[in-house]
Order: C-alpha cells, then structure tokens, then sequence
C-alpha cells in the first residue's frame, strides 16, 4: 500500500553520507556558444509522464551524445518549500515533482503543495498560488507532490477564464482546478475551484492518514485522482476508492469501488459514502488511453500489508486495471502478486506503448514492479504478450493466514533484480562485516521469493522498496527498447503478536515497528544491514537496463550511481525517481543519492555525461523546446528524498540544463 520504507531511508543515509566524505565532482567541459536552428519545432511535455500513456520519451534530437558535454545549467529556481520534520511541520517534505510544459509555460506543484508556473526558458516566475496545506498533519508518505495535470476545454472561447485548467491533488486531499494564464481558482468548479476528497472515504483518524500524491488523470472531461494511505496502522483505514469529477463543475462522475464483486457491505466495514475500507489503493499515477476510452490503473495491497486472515479484499490488489474512462467499469484486470503479504504493490505509472510484431503495430501496455519483474500485456484485452507462468512458491503460515499457492512469474523479460540471496553470498566491506551479515541471514527464515511473513523473521527479497517504484520507465518507440531503473535489497520482516507492540517499539528504536491494529500482529520491518550500515546483499544496490521490447531479452545493464570510499569503488547506489529517454538515444535520469544528474547512451549503456545537482535528484527529468528556434532544455526537481539525513541532500531547486 506505501512507497519506501524508514530503513531503506536509514541504508538511503548511510551511503550518502560516505558520498560526501568522498564523492569527486563532475565539471561538465565548456566549449563556444551553440545556436538552435532557426526552424526547430515547438516540441512540450503536455502530462506527468511526458504523454498521458506515461512514455517518457521525446522526439527531440537537438542534444546528443557527441554535444551532451556542453549542456551547463541555465537557469535554477528555488521554491523555499522545503521541511527536515522539526520544527512546526513534523513531515519531513520531498520535491519529487516532474513539471508540464504546455502553452509555453513550465508547471510544477511543490511539496507544500504550492502550484508555480514559470518562464520555460528563463525560470522566472509568472504566478503562484498557495492551497495553504495542513502542513501540521502527520503524513504518512511525507509531504510530497509529484505534479500537476492539464485540461483545455475546447468548448470555450480562446482567451476565456479557465479555458486551460491546471489540475492538482493536495496532501491533505483535495483536488482544485486553476486557471493556467493567472493561477486563480476556477470558481465554476466543486466550490470555489476545490473538491474536498476527504467526505465519504470513512473515518480519517489523522490528517495525513489518507493524502494525495500523484497528478491527476484526464480522460475527455473528467479528472480521475486516487490516493495514499497509511501503511500498516489498522484494518480499516480510509477506502481507496478511485473517483472521476467533472473538469468543468466539479461534480462526481463516478467511482470505482476497490472492493471484490462478491463483497458483502456492514456497518464495520463501509464509509459513509458506501465504499469499502481496507481496500487496495492507487497512490501511484494512473495512464489513459483517451482513443480507447481507458485509464489503467495500478493498485497497491488491502491493509494491512503483513497480515490479513479471513479478510478477503485482495481481489484488485497488487494489479493493474484496465478501467472504461467514462464510466468507470472495469474491462480487465491483471493481478501481478496473488495474496500480496510483502507490500508489492504495484508503484509505477503503466507506460501505453506500440510494439512492433510480424509488421503490425501491438497496443501494449508494460507495467513495472517491486519484485523486478515487467509485465507486457495487450492493452485492451490484458493478456500476456509474453508468457507468465504461474509457479508454486513457498508455503508455511503463520495461523489464521491464508496464502496463494502459487504466484507468476514473466518468462520474458528477465528479472532485473536478483531474486536468491543465501547466507554464504553475505557481503561486507571487512571480515566482521560479512560475519555479521552472514549470521544476520542466516537467522531469517528464507525459501526463496515470496516466503511468506513469519514470527521468527523472514528475508524478503527483493524488498518492499523495489525493483522498480514510482519513477516508472521510458520506452523509446523507435528503437522498442525499454528504459527502467532499480535498486536491489532485502528486507527483513517479522511477525509480533499485537499486546507486544508498545514493548517492540522500546526495543527497537529508529526501527519501523507498526501495530496493524485489529489483526494478532503487528510488524517488524528493516533492512539486514551490516556494522558500518550497509546493506547485507553484494552490490550493485542500484542499476539502469535496457529491454529489447520486440524480443524480450535484455539489452544491457549498468549500475547507476558511484560511491567513492577512499581507494574502494562501489558502483550502484540505492535510487528514487526515473529515466527520460530522447529521440537522439540519450537517456538522463538524477534518482541516485550521490546529488547526480546522468546521460546514458541508450544503445550500449555507456554513461556519457554527468553533472552535479544542489541537492538530491530523486525525481524524474523532462525536456521541452519552448518555442520554434527555441533550445532543448533538461529540468528536474532537486529535492531529495526527505527522509535521507545527510548534508546537501535535502532542497528546493528546480534546475534547467541547456547547451551552451
């Protein structure tokens, strides 16, 4: 049902901090001015993901691998909504927002949920506006806004208010529609330009508990949000019911209910509006298939994560869906983890893109998960387009559990994380290291992937925080080669019996020990890590792919990120955000935590350019050429993470980068 875990976050620190005691900068090399031509094409970044189908792919060519030494920052803005969680915002915040570009302005939302718009070339602000956020709240995925969505409303006159709606969902859910020339609320509609999303998604015990994270979908005229909610707190937190409004009004168009067909509605266990609490949720962005009349969306696990009994809420979970865009009627689904007891929720946007087979053009949609593991299916109909074989996997519950005997696994692609980890490949910098390490594993309960939650501790590998995550993938559909980045790291997680849980928190300080109030347990969850803190697994830790999308085999592999500790190289760091593929085969992506921004070629995998950010880059890149005649520019969000604690990672810029 959640993104990241507090321990990953702890591992996340651990080797920043060594990055700043070593890390070496990058000074990209200067060379004479570079003009665009005179006729380059206007080319913008209309949605999150670059379209509503989330490529993440543009077809500019004007920065390549022979010129990508001269891309020097050109401008840099800096939002000064930024919060470490002392003070009077407990929240610790990450800018991991990826702006859109449409009618020659750059939007982006911050984690305060401000909305700003800028001069695209330039950086200087036009106009901001303030949703004035509960920022007091405790939430429970950090204070975080990914993006903002658009809409233009054909139906109104050119120049008319609010004819471009910018579209945006706050932390403290609500969905507001702004006017995109001036930023004032669209005061036609819900009230004032704001539906409160709170009302009907039953008893919210805090603020923060339920939130909103991701931009909105549009599909034709209706705008679609989901949400977050608090992992592992109690059986029944808020429904995770997906909701369409009216782009013009305001008014609910529909919902889609997460429960099971079959489910059996009770006072218990329904908000007020009717919808089923505990269900699986969509906090991670959705896509649309506006021709098709279709927005897919991914979902995470019922609550709680680690244990669940007789409840029987996992029929959408762990999924992607195929939904009709103007009803709301589910045409598929596709569930990738059956009985989801390891938080595998599927975190990542779908990508919608055309494969190319035997001269016909395949409508495909490729989903990245936590396990490592792409699924291919055919986008109207969800069916495999590679094999997936459905394969027994360990059994052995703890009592009142009920498990899936087996869960699938695609032939094609590979797995782009590892999928064994046995005490004897126990990893460490000294001897004491990997002794501990060793003991460490040797001590949890592991039969290979999807053991399930126990009481004495079960390895999970991967782990809860991916593989893959929000940052999703790139496809370039040229070349039908798909981009992803990941990171690879067990997790330990163990079962307590709930009466323990105050004394399992005294135990374990800086641990995550949460309750699952209303099951027998609660939950002990953090990576294996060794004396100096890192991780227990061999790196790489992190790595960027490419996928041979017409074959299925893998193309290449590279790990992402480089630490540098005194004479010792490690290569591949723990990474949180996305790639951005260029029609000119240049991949760029920030996501590692030693402060970096890389261009990769997309052919070989060879890194070939790289220069320091202000702070961490855990978003995702875009481009855009703002005007005919007009440069290609870079911009990503350097934020950070949040809950990483290590000087220079934390920030508020938004930096462009351009040719020189």
């Amino acid at each position: 049902m959640g993104t990241i875990g507090v321990d990953t976050c702890l591992i996340w620190g651990v080797v920043g901090l060594l990055l700043a005691i070593f890390g070496s900068a990058c000074d990209p090399s200067a060379d004479a001015p570079f003009v665009p031509r005179p006729d380059a094409p206007v080319s913008p970044w209309s949605a999150y993901g670059g379209d509503e189908g989330g490529q993440r792919h543009s077809p500019l060519s004007e920065i390549t691998r022979d010129n990508v030494s001269r891309l020097a920052i050109a401008w840099e803005y800096h939002t000064g909504d930024l919060s470490d969680g002392t003070g009077d915002i407990p929240s610790t915040s990450a800018f991991q927002a990826t702006p859109i570009m449409v009618d020659q302005t750059l939007y982006f939302c911050t984690p305060f949920n401000r909305v700003i718009a800028l001069d695209p070339e330039t950086g200087q602000e036009r106009w901001t506006y303030d949703p004035r956020t509960d920022l007091s709240g405790q939430y429970a995925n950090q204070l975080v806004c990914r993006g903002v969505s658009s809409w233009l409303d054909a139906d109104r006159p050119a120049g008319s208010v609010c004819r471009r709606r910018i579209f945006t969902a706050t932390n403290d859910a609500r969905l507001i529609a702004l006017d995109a020339a001036t930023g004032t609320p669209c005061a036609d509609f819900g009230d004032q330009g704001v539906v409160d999303l709170n009302p009907g998604v039953g008893d919210i015990q805090w603020r923060g508990e339920y939130q909103v994270t991701s931009p909105p979908a549009v599909a034709h005229d209706l705008v679609i949000v989901g949400s977050a909610v608090a992992d592992n707190v109690r059986v029944n937190p808020p429904s995770g019911v997906v909701r369409a409004w009216d782009a013009r009004t305001g008014a609910l168009r529909w919902s889609w209910d997460l429960a099971p067909p079959d489910f059996v509605p009770s006072p218990d266990n329904t908000g007020s509006a009717g919808y089923a609490l505990g269900t699986p949720n969509v906090w991670a962005p959705m896509s649309v298939d506006t021709r098709r009349d279709l927005v897919f969306v991914p979902t995470g696990n019922p609550s709680p994560d680690y244990f669940r009994g007789d409840s029987n809420l996992d029929y959408y979970g762990s999924a992607v869906v195929a939904l009709r865009a103007s009803t709301g009627q589910v045409v598929w689904h596709y569930q990738t983890v059956h009985r989801d007891l390891w938080d595998f929720d599927v975190p990542a946007q779908p990508a919608l893109v055309n494969l190319r087979r035997d001269g016909h053009a395949v409508p495909a949609l490729v989903q990245a998960t936590k396990m490592g593991f792409v699924f291919v299916l055919q986008r109207e109909t969800g069916q495999p387009l590679f094999e997936i074989e459905e394969r027994p996997v360990p059994q052995g519950r703890v009592p009142g559990e009920r498990l899936s005997p087996t869960q699938p696994f695609p032939l094609k692609p590979p797995p782009l994380v590892g999928l064994d980890l046995r005490p004897e490949q126990a990893w460490g910098l000294t001897r004491l290291d990997r002794v501990v390490c060793r003991d460490k594993l040797k001590a949890l309960r592991w039969e290979g992937m999807y053991t399930p939650p126990s009481r004495e501790g079960t390895l999970m590998y991967p782990g809860n925080a991916g593989g893959s995550n929000w940052g999703s993938v790139a496809f370039d559909p040229e070349r039908q080669l798909l981009v992803a980045n990941t990171q690879d790291m067990p997790f330990m997680v163990r079962l307590f019996a709930a009466e323990d849980y105050e004394r399992e928190r005294a135990a374990h300080p800086g641990v995550e020990i949460a309750p699952q109030r209303g099951m027998p347990y609660g939950l002990h969850r953090e990576v294996p890590l060794s004396p100096l803190g890192l991780p227990c697994n061999p790196p790489p830790w992190g790595s960027l792919a490419a996928v041979d999308l017409a074959s299925g085999e893998l193309r290449w592999q590279e790990p992402l990120g480089i630490a540098q500790l005194g004479p010792l190289t490690l290569e591949g760091l723990p990474n949180a955000g996305g790639p951005l593929v260029t029609g000119s085969g240049l991949i760029f992506i920030g996501a590692t935590f030693d402060n970096s921004l890389r261009a990769f070629d997309l052919e070989t995998g060879e890194e070939v350019w790289r220069a320091d950010l202000p702070a961490g880059g855990q978003a995702t890149p875009m481009t855009y050429r703002a005007r005919t005649g007009g440069k290609q520019y870079i911009v990503i969000a350097a934020g950070g993470y949040g809950r990483v604690d290590l000087p220079g990672n934390l920030g508020d810029a938004l930096v462009a980068f351009a040719l020189e």
